[in-house]
């Protein structure tokens, strides 16, 4: 049986709700969840409306009920407030509500609806026919807040969802809207959409490759970092092959196009980001699972407690059999109202996600602090996330002592200023800090995949790669007039705190990994000295999501740390994808959490603040269960044997106090959640303070040698 792509919810395929996306039919249990899936911003606007709603009329109907002391027309003012939020703002409950009935499931929206209408509807009974019931209050504040606070949820969950998509947009943005299509030899600028495999392509230098296809003319380096998250460009040439999205560095080429359209690798990575933010939605909410207990609980108590007092007070001729009767069901109902569930979660998620902002971690998801919690599988990307994002200058050897360290690196730079190779950019920005002047160079020329040359004052320069390097890292040759001068080696310097966060994270309990898309050798080496065990080498965006969902299926809860595009489906597909700050936008859209200062560290730390704050919440549940356990029963009419009929003169009023000492409890309760966390870093810190004393990152230095 088919699900909602955005609830969850199981559908049958004879529901006439369905939308037909790229071939693919998906079915949906009401309009609503058909337009959040089919307009999703359209939705988020609506759904801000009611929410802007439901607060400006639920502020005033909580101050007037406790605030301000009785006054003539007091309820019907409340009952002039109320209606906007009960009809406005909590209709899509009453839709929730009406479809759980059709699929005979129990949800939150049909425990939601039925409390906030049967509080509603008793207020205005008291308020317009007081003669009817005596002496019994009104709860519009009950059915106010309880839809305004879980409103507010629902609004943050779909923003959260609104910035996947938009990051999956984002991807499909970087294709240009046109092609240069060779036609009868003749260049012709044609929509991209409308390109074919079979058709020729021109690209020239700098430019975003539109489409998948192989090489027929030409030579380049193009690099590849939007899907391998790599620096380190690639050389192609007749008969290789070129990706949608990577961009063409420094030579012009023919392409022979051979997917267009929805199968191109961009296309490809958009549809596996958004089944990564459907598969999501399908997980039922923790809260649904309750209410599908607990909804027939509160139904099957409050009718039977009502019917059991109508038919036994009329076979005793009692006068007010039909007011006892309504005042247990409402009773019942509304001390079952969810009101200290729905702030179980959310007030407990607002306290974390501060305490986490203020210590250098972003919680875009709340929802993503319980996936985080349960972590068991810690996997990382290298470039950007490990090391650092650009290639630095590990060694330099001179092999002309006259030349010296200021005049090899004032060669390279003066030549690599004509290139946008990342390289070259690492050499140029060393000569910079260095101070190192640069030179004139003429006869400018790159040769892609080798290197480039040019000429300074009248002689013949060239930087290229080296055959010769050893050791770590790329190694490039400086070479005059055909003679080698010198030698530079490069290398990804790892993050310093890499070493800790890996040993925070061990010592949390869980596994640690690394999914690159580097080479094994550069991957390995990486690896090996951050005592990564699980190492995943040479991996495609899609090919990192599945190592994700190979891991999930063995029952791993998998934390993904990304910085790249390439990342932004392993975030999606992850259980939670935690983003570097200094990474690519389409990468912090996609993370649930991003981390400032790109400090690892803080992975850990937010490991820490996801375990105590699912903790707290279910000790908030817990509160609010228990309160319901006791007070049901009373509601109920188990007391009326020791207090007589008269309890119900004032057990609704009981109810709604009831209703706010748990709620009382449970803010109260959440209010002790960042002494706890803070407790559990500190001493969290120490230990691990004595598990990684003296194992720092190793220091890059510069070395010269001559002959």
């Amino acid at each position: 049986m088919p699900t909602d792509p955005v609830c969850g919810m199981f559908v049958s395929e004879d529901s006439d709700l369905f939308s037909d996306v790229d071939g693919k039919r998906y079915y949906f249990c009401s309009k609503s969840c058909k337009d959040k899936f089919s307009s999703p911003e359209k939705e988020a606007r609506r759904l801000r409306n009611k929410l802007i709603v439901g607060w400006v009329f639920s502020i005033p109907v909580i101050v007037i009920t406790y605030v301000i002391f009785p006054f003539p027309m007091k309820d019907y003012l409340l009952l002039f407030l109320a209606i906007p939020v009960q009809f406005y703002s909590g209709f899509d409950f009453y839709v929730g509500a009406y479809q759980s009935i059709r699929s005979r499931s129990g949800n939150m929206d049909l425990l939601i609806a039925m409390g906030t209408a049967t509080a509603f509807s008793f207020s205005l009974i008291v308020t317009v026919f007081p003669q009817l019931i005596t002496g019994s209050s009104v709860f519009y504040d009950a059915s106010t807040f309880i839809i305004t606070l879980i409103l507010t949820g629902s609004y943050i969950e779909s923003r959260t969802k609104l910035r996947a998509n938009s990051s999956a947009q984002k991807l499909l943005g970087m294709i240009p809207n046109v092609s240069h299509v060779l036609i009868n030899e003749q260049i012709v600028d044609v929509k991209t959409n409308e390109v074919k495999p079979g058709d020729l392509i021109l690209l020239k230098p700098g430019e975003i490759v539109p489409l998948d296809g192989v090489v027929r003319y030409g030579k380049s380096e193009v690099d590849q970092s939007m899907l391998t998250g790599e620096q380190e460009p690639i050389f192609v040439e007749v008969n290789s092959s070129v990706f949608s999205g990577t961009r063409n560095l420094n030579g012009a080429i023919t392409l022979e196009v051979t997917k267009s359209g929805k199968d191109s690798t961009v296309n490809q990575i958009y549809d596996l980001i958004q089944s990564a933010i459907s598969g999501r939605a399908r997980v039922q909410k923790v809260a649904d699972a309750f209410s599908s207990i607990f909804v027939p609980i509160v139904i099957s108590a409050a009718v039977i407690s009502g019917l059991f007092w109508y038919l036994y007070l009329s076979s005793l001729s009692y006068a007010l059999s039909s007011e006892i009767a309504i005042l247990a069901f409402v009773s019942v109902v509304v001390v079952a109202c969810p009101c200290a569930i729905g702030l179980a979660g959310p007030i407990s998620l607002l306290i974390s996600s501060n305490f986490a902002s203020e210590n250098g971690i972003i919680i875009k998801n709340t929802s993503s602090l319980d996936r985080v919690s349960r972590g068991t599988l810690a996997l990382f990307d290298k470039t950007g996330t490990l090391t650092e994002s650009d290639p630095t200058i590990l060694s330099a050897q001179i092999d002309d002592k006259e030349i010296g360290e200021s005049g090899l690196f004032s060669i390279a730079a003066s030549l690599e200023t004509y290139s946008n190779h990342p390289i070259g950019k690492a050499i140029c920005k060393f000569a910079e800090e260095k101070g190192y002047d640069l030179m004139k160079v003429d006869n400018f020329r790159e040769n892609p995949g080798t290197g480039i040359e040019g000429e300074i004052q009248g002689i013949k320069y060239s930087v290229a790669r080296s055959k010769t390097g050893e050791g770590e890292g790329s190694c490039i040759s400086v070479v005059r007039g055909g003679n080698e001068i010198g030698r530079i080696t490069l290398s990804y310097r790892i993050r310093p705190n890499a070493f800790s966060a890996i040993e925070k994270l061990k010592l949390l309990g869980f596994r640690v990994g690394m999914v690159t898309g580097d080479s094994r050798s550069e991957g390995e080496r990486v690896g090996n000295k951050l005592g990564i065990d699980l190492i995943h080498c040479e991996m495609l965006p899609d090919q990192k999501a599945d190592i994700i969902k190979q891991y999930q299926e063995k029952g791993e809860f998998v934390l993904f740390t990304g910085d790249g595009i390439n990342d932004s489906v392993a975030l999606e597909t992850a259980d939670a994808g935690i983003a570097m700050s200094g990474g690519s936008d389409i990468a912090k859209d996609s993370g649930d959490i991003i981390i400032l200062n790109d400090n690892l560290e803080n992975v850990a730390s937010a490991v820490i603040i996801g375990r105590d704050t699912i903790s707290k919440v279910k000790q908030n549940i817990g509160w609010a269960i228990g309160y319901n356990s006791i007070l049901i029963p009373i509601a109920a009419g188990i007391l009326v044997p020791f207090f007589g009929f008269s309890i119900y003169s004032f057990l609704p009023i009981l109810a709604a106090l009831a209703m706010g000492m748990s709620s009382t409890s449970v803010v109260l309760n959440s209010l002790l959640l960042r002494g706890k966390i803070r407790r559990h870093m500190s001493v969290f810190s120490k230990q691990v303070m004595n598990q990684t004393s003296g194992n720092v990152a190793p220091e890059f230095t510069l070395t010269e040698t001559g002959k």
